[in-house]
């Protein structure tokens, strides 16, 4: 089963949900904006993508520009930020098994479908 951690408002999300779906094949669609993110599977998620936590988030974000740029923070501090603000963790995320790829640009997408 194909997962994909998905952003209704991010046009790469939804150009990666797009392909998933004319790829024919099953996926699921985890809205983590609503329904957050715990910690255990944040970790889950670096460990199949062979990243750090800071490598995930998305330092453009006014968030982590106002409350965290600059700051020497630890690995846990940082998943902590992104649990408390998802939306500065990179997306989309898509997992097929034990592996996940961030679809930016979409073609990294098809590596892994």
């Amino acid at each position: 089963m194909i997962t994909i951690y998905h952003n209704p408002k991010c046009s790469k999300s939804r150009c990666g949900l797009e392909l998933l779906k004319d790829s024919g094949k099953e996926y699921q669609i985890v809205d983590y904006l609503k329904k957050g993110i715990s910690k255990e599977e944040l970790k889950n998620l670096l460990t199949k993508l062979q990243m750090s936590p800071i490598e995930l988030v998305r330092t453009k974000e006014n968030i982590w520009k106002e409350q965290f740029k600059g700051k020497m923070l630890t690995d846990d501090e940082v998943i902590e930020a992104m649990i408390q603000y998802p939306q500065l963790i990179e997306r989309p995320i898509v997992i097929v098994g034990d592996k996940a790829v961030i679809g930016r640009p979409t073609e990294r997408i098809k590596e892994i479908i």
